[in-house]
C-alpha cells in the first residue's frame, strides 16, 4: 500500500488528509482559533464531586468544567474499586490529560493515568508494565523490543509503563534509545512545571497538526508527505530530522498554482463526506445518520441488479458496503455507537463473509473499533473509539430552520396550527378585533389559495376579519398573530 500526507496550511486552519493507493481515507482539522485538546496535561482543581456517578468535574480553565470517571483515575488495579470521595474531595488539585475534546454540549474527559507520546513508544508514568503494540506479530520482534526497552528504562531510571508503538518494528535499538532519552526530559519537564504554576494552568501542549500527523502516521508505507507552506516546511524538516529521519527524504514543499486538495479531489471527497447519501460504484447506496446517541447506516441496492439471484445481488451489494463503510467512518471520523443494517442475506456463509471482509477492512482504521456478528436482521452494531469531533460536527452547525431535525412541518400543517392558535385566541379575547397573520411567504400564499375556503368559514366562525402579511425573513414553521 502507498501511502501519502498532504498538508494544506492557512493562517486560518491547518487540514492533512490521508491518501491510501490515491484514494482519501482520513481527514485532520485544526483551526487556529480551536485547536484540539487531546493530550494535554492541566493542571486542575476538583470543582464538585458527584457520587452516584462516581466521577468529578474538574476546572482546567477551560470555558466548561471537564469530567473525569474514577475508572480513568490511577489506583491500585489489584484492589476493589475505591468510592470517589476516597480519591477526591472538591478544591483537590490534580494533575489530568485530556482523553476526550469537548464534544458537543459535554465538556472534555480526564484522566490522572498521563500518557506521553513519542514517535517509537509512550510513556505511561504511574503503570508497571511494557506493552507491545498488537500489530507487531512477530513474537521474535515483540521479544526483541521488551528486552531492549527493560535495558534502557533502567539506563535512564524512567518510572512506569513503556507502551511500544506500531511505527518501533524493525528499528536500530539506538533510535529506540533516543526516543527514551526524549521521553526522560519530557517527564522532568512537566514534574517541575507541575509544582511551579498556578491553578488552573496548562502544563504540557501537545504538537500541532502537521508534526503530530507526522509523529503518529508517517511510516515505511509513506511515499510523500506534501506541504504548501514554506514556513511549516521548514519546521516540519527540523522536526524529521530531529525526531523521524527516515522521513527526511519524503519530506517537500508543493509549490504549484493548482491547490494541493485538488491533487486527489479532496475538496470534492469532504462536501461528499458531509451528505446522508454515499453512492457505490454498483449501483447501490448507504444512508448514513449521525445523531447524538449513535450513528446509523443503511445499505441499499438501489439500481444495481447485476447478480445471477436477488441473493447473489445482496450478497454483492454487502461486500462492496464493507469497503465503503470502514472509509467513510474514517473520513468523517464517526464515533460512539454505530448500527449497521447490511440488506438480509438468506446463506450464514454469505453472512460470515461480509462480516470476515468488514473486519478486514477495519483493521486499516488506526481507531479502536469493536464489532458483533451480523444478526438474523442483518444488523451489526460496533463502537468506535471517538476522541475528536466528528466532520460534520467539526464543519457544520445545526440548521436554523429545522433545528438539527433534517426535516420542517410543512406548509399546510403551519396553516391547520395558525387556524387553531386563531380559535385560542378568539376564544380568550372578547372584543372583535381583527386578526392579522404574518408568516413565510409560502404559508400566506397557502392561505390565500388552498386553504380560502377554510378561512372564510373561520371568519365567519369567530365574527373576525383576518389579514395577512408576509414576512421573508421567517423560516416556514414561524409565524405571529397580532390583534389590531
Amino acid at each position: 500500500m502507498s501511502d501519502e500526507l498532504l498538508i494544506n496550511v492557512t493562517p486560518m486552519e491547518c487540514r492533512v488528509a490521508l491518501i491510501q493507493n490515491g484514494t482519501v481515507n482520513e481527514l485532520f482539522v485544526e483551526r487556529t482559533v480551536k485547536r484540539g485538546l487531546v493530550g494535554n496535561i492541566y493542571k486542575g482543581k476538583v470543582v464538585r464531586v458527584l457520587p452516584g456517578m462516581q466521577a468529578a468535574f474538574v476546572d482546567i480553565g477551560l470555558s466548561r468544567t471537564a469530567f473525569l470517571h474514577i475508572n480513568d483515575m490511577v489506583w491500585p488495579r489489584n484492589q476493589p474499586t475505591p468510592n470517589v470521595f476516597e480519591l477526591l474531595q472538591p478544591g483537590q488539585i490534580l494533575t489530568v490529560q485530556v482523553m476526550k475534546d469537548m464534544l458537543g454540549t459535554k465538556g472534555a474527559r480526564l484522566s490522572t493515568d498521563l500518557s506521553i507520546p513519542s514517535r517509537y513508544l509512550v510513556l505511561m508514568p504511574y503503570g508497571h508494565h511494557i506493552g507491545v503494540s498488537q500489530r507487531i506479530e512477530s513474537e521474535q520482534e515483540r521479544d526483541r523490543l521488551r528486552s531492549m526497552i527493560e535495558g534502557i528504562q533502567t539506563q535512564h531510571k524512567l518510572p512506569g509503563s513503556v507502551i511500544v508503538r506500531t511505527a518501533a518494528e524493525g528499528i536500530p535499538e539506538s533510535e529506540i534509545a533516543q526516543d527514551m532519552a526524549y521521553l526522560a526530559k519530557l517527564w522532568e519537564f512537566i514534574q517541575r512545571k507541575q509544582t511551579s504554576i498556578a491553578v488552573p494552568s496548562l502544563i504540557f501542549e501537545e504538537l500541532p497538526l502537521p508534526q503530530r500527523v507526522i509523529r503518529d502516521l508517517a511510516n515505511e508505507n509513506t511515499a510523500k508527505i506534501s506541504v504548501d507552506s514554506r514556513e511549516i516546511h521548514a519546521k516540519l524538516q527540523e522536526f524529521v530530522e530531529e525526531f523521524v529521519p527516515s522521513m527526511k527524504d519524503r519530506l517537500m514543499h508543493y509549490p504549484g498554482e493548482r491547490p494541493i486538495f485538488d491533487l486527489y479531489n479532496v475538496e470534492e471527497d469532504i462536501q461528499k463526506a458531509l451528505q446522508t447519501r454515499v453512492a457505490l460504484k454498483s449501483g447501490g447506496y448507504l444512508m448514513l445518520d449521525q445523531t447524538e446517541a449513535m450513528a446509523t447506516i443503511d445499505v441499499n441496492t438501489g439500481s444495481y441488479v447485476g447478480g445471477r439471484t436477488l441473493e447473489d445481488t445482496v450478497f454483492k451489494t454487502n461486500m462492496e458496503a464493507t469497503q465503503v463503510i470502514a472509509r467513510q467512518l474514517r473520513l468523517r471520523n464517526l464515533g460512539g455507537i454505530i448500527i449497521i443494517d447490511f440488506i438480509d442475506m438468506q446463506e450464514a456463509q454469505h453472512r460470515e463473509e461480509v462480516m470476515s471482509q468488514f473486519e478486514r477492512m477495519l483493521e486499516r482504521d488506526h481507531a479502536k473499533t469493536k464489532i458483533t456478528q451480523v444478526s438474523e436482521l442483518g444488523l451489526v452494531e460496533m463502537t468506535r473509539k471517538r476522541t475528536r469531533e466528528s466532520l460534520e460536527h467539526l464543519l457544520c452547525e445545526s440548521c436554523s430552520t429545522c433545528q438539527g431535525r433534517g426535516y420542517v412541518k410543512t406548509a399546510e400543517t403551519v396553516c391547520y396550527e395558525i387556524f387553531r392558535e386563531i380559535l385560542r385566541y378568539a376564544r380568550a379575547f372578547e372584543s372583535k378585533s381583527e386578526f392579522t397573520v404574518i408568516a413565510h411567504p409560502l404559508v400566506i400564499d397557502r392561505l390565500l389559495t388552498a386553504e380560502a375556503p377554510a378561512v372564510a368559514d373561520l371568519e365567519h366562525f369567530i365574527g373576525r376579519m383576518i389579514k395577512f402579511q408576509v414576512e421573508n425573513l421567517y423560516t416556514q414553521e414561524q409565524y405571529d398573530i397580532i390583534l389590531s
